[in-house]
């Protein structure tokens, strides 16, 4: 993966640290190879791993009795570090072995875990629970824990344990090992994991940038720096474009920032002549709140409120590494909501690229005017499908908690689709309705519709209702990540700040569409 481009505007803007890049390899016997620290995983009331078993056999049964004396615990997330073979001077293997409590073994599918959850976040554990300090070889053996369709997992939440907010911090004791070896997998899981692990850790990378750092123009050429790098088309519209092609509620939004918008819209050609499925994101680079200003609380995280847009190039990486066989368009809206004398103003009225009017009551609702333009300019591409993702309502955390995305749709076999994928990747979802009687909500007096809804009653919903008259007839899902796509703190499996939500859920709905 390419390091982070220096913001051209100023010689004296700080770098963040490059991608970790370890050497991944295969290997066998995971008990002999060398290493600084070897990975296995130890379930609740079942028989030790081979790997962990031949451990405890060439160390006279200590495992077991570690187990038996409850030193030694099989409790998910639990980690234990034990002496390995390679401490014994006329022996070779790892010199440290952690072992990685796997709970209870997953058999229902209709778990609220998923095995493929399971082991990403399980490798991703591991990796981040490794000792401070010097780690240059480690060996993962979790794979002979989980079925093979899952194995990709173990590679990819070992590569996204490596990414995580304190890229700018001096003197950082992240662990970063130099190579990874995997034991009991095969060479198209590890590519496979590889690239969904690069692909999260490029959506977590432009979250967690400053918004000093990342803004629309500099959005736009790291998105241009990683299509070039995998072969996506790359199409990115100026201030200049917007005005021609009518894009005036993207403009209206950016008026106040002398950070003109940008459109970005990236093309995966996997499907030969089929109609493409489109993905649309939110970009709001930094969200004051602009006139209808956000208390300094409310405005230290809004770097992030472009993570919709973040988590569409993540996608739009994933999908050229793994060579999926659809065409996909990814449509980035990127403006900078700030505050000065040429502002957007409670009560303006913007005419839209679709020629729809909107009345705005509350320049903090900027996310659902910017995507107004984006999904119109997603529709020219005629989609067969299109799934938009926005950091867009606090509404939707009071709603669901900070964990889980709301879905709302127009159709609702498309909406099963994507929440199936969910489902299986561990990444949870829950549908809120989209009746009718939410339409009258939006209506303006003076307009076609206004921005906000009534009050703070039902908000995440009139925000999708009014994105809604910007789909047309296309089958179409709304997301909103504002929960789940920034953490407050850190847990096991990830750091806190960005999470990269939503990536592997995209890529599995993309390959399972017919």
């Amino acid at each position: 993966m390419s390091e982070s481009p220096v913001n051209p505007d100023s010689h004296s803007t700080p770098v963040s640290r490059p991608f970790a890049q370890p050497q991944l390899h295969l290997i066998d016997n995971p008990h002999e190879a060398d290493a600084d620290v070897l990975v296995t995983g130890i379930y609740l009331d079942q028989p030790l791993s081979p790997t962990l078993a031949v451990i405890d056999k060439v160390s006279d049964g200590s495992v077991g009795r570690l187990v038996k004396q409850g030193k030694v615990s099989a409790k998910r997330g639990d980690t234990f570090l034990i002496p390995g073979p390679g401490t014994k001077s006329d022996g070779g293997g790892p010199h440290l072995v952690m072992i990685l409590g796997l709970g209870d073994r997953l058999t229902n599918e209709s778990s609220t875990i998923s095995n493929r959850s399971l082991a990403f976040d399980s490798a991703a554990t591991a990796l981040r629970g490794l000792p401070k300090g010097s780690v240059s070889g480690v060996n993962v053996a979790l794979a002979e824990c989980f079925e093979e369709d899952v194995h990709d997992m173990i590679v990819a939440g070992a590569i996204s344990a490596l990414e995580g907010q304190a890229i700018y911090q001096t003197g950082s004791d992240a662990t970063s090992p130099e190579a990874i070896g995997f034991s009991g997998l095969v060479e198209s899981a590890l590519q496979q994991g590889q690239s969904l692990g690069q692909s999260i850790n490029h959506t977590k990378r432009l979250v967690n940038e400053p918004p000093s750092i990342l803004f629309p123009e500099s959005f736009a050429e790291r998105a241009r720096v990683i299509a070039d790098e995998v072969g996506l088309g790359i199409e990115v519209w100026d201030e200049k474009r917007l005005e021609a092609e009518g894009c005036r509620a993207i403009l209206a939004v950016g008026a106040g920032s002398s950070r003109p918008p940008r459109l970005v819209i990236l093309k995966h050609n996997g499907g030969g002549d089929e109609p493409p499925v489109a993905i649309v994101g939110k970009g709001v680079t930094f969200d004051s709140g602009g006139l209808s200003i956000k208390p300094s609380e409310g405005m230290l995280t809004m770097k992030m409120d472009m993570a919709g847009a973040a988590t569409v190039v993540g996608v739009m990486h994933a999908l050229a590494k793994l060579d999926v066989k659809r065409n996909v368009i990814g449509v980035c809206g990127l403006a900078e909501n700030m505050i000065s004398g040429s502002s957007y103003k409670l009560g303006d009225v913007i005419e839209t690229r679709s020629g729809k009017t909107i009345e705005i009551h509350n320049t903090d609702a900027e996310g659902r005017v910017v995507l107004a333009d984006t999904l119109d300019v997603a529709i020219g591409h005629l989609p067969v499908a299109m799934l938009d993702l926005a950091t867009l309502t606090g509404a939707c955390m009071v709603a669901l908690g900070k964990e889980v995305a709301g879905l709302m749709t127009n159709d609702q076999s498309l909406c099963d689709a994507v929440s199936n994928a969910a489902r299986i990747e561990g990444e949870p979802v829950w549908q809120l309705p989209m009746f009718e009687l939410y339409d009258d909500k939006i209506k303006s007096k003076v307009a076609d519709i206004k921005n906000v809804g009534e009050a703070r009653w039902g908000g995440a919903i009139t925000a999708a209702k009014f994105l809604q008259q910007f789909v047309g007839d296309v089958p179409w899902v709304h997301t909103d990540i504002a929960g789940p796509a920034f953490a407050d703190s850190p847990l096991p499996a990830r750091d806190a700040g960005a999470t990269g939500v939503m990536v592997r859920t995209l890529i599995r709905w993309i390959q399972s569409m017919s």
